[in-house]
């Protein structure tokens, strides 16, 4: 029995700009925490980045996604 209960678990854009975002952020948090409070612009670029993901749609990660042939379908169907 798979641990999701969705029937496609394949790794699209949709999927995978969100979970870079997070890792990101973490990376981020870990530089502010270590190095110092500038890194913080990371955490905004990356914010910002993903906002516009969500307003247009695309994002300069997404284009390079597709570019190496990752699918751009929901995979959240049931």
């Amino acid at each position: 029995m798979p641990l999701s209960g969705y029937s496609d678990t394949t790794m699209t854009v949709d999927r995978l700009v969100p979970a870079l975002a997070s890792l990101m952020i973490f990376v981020s948090i870990v530089l502010v925490a270590t190095l110092g409070p500038w890194w913080l612009l990371l955490t905004g670029f990356v914010a910002a980045n993903l906002a516009f993901y969500a307003y247009a749609g695309w994002c300069p990660a997404s284009l390079i996604m597709e570019k190496i042939g990752l699918g751009r379908y929901a995979a959240c169907t049931r």
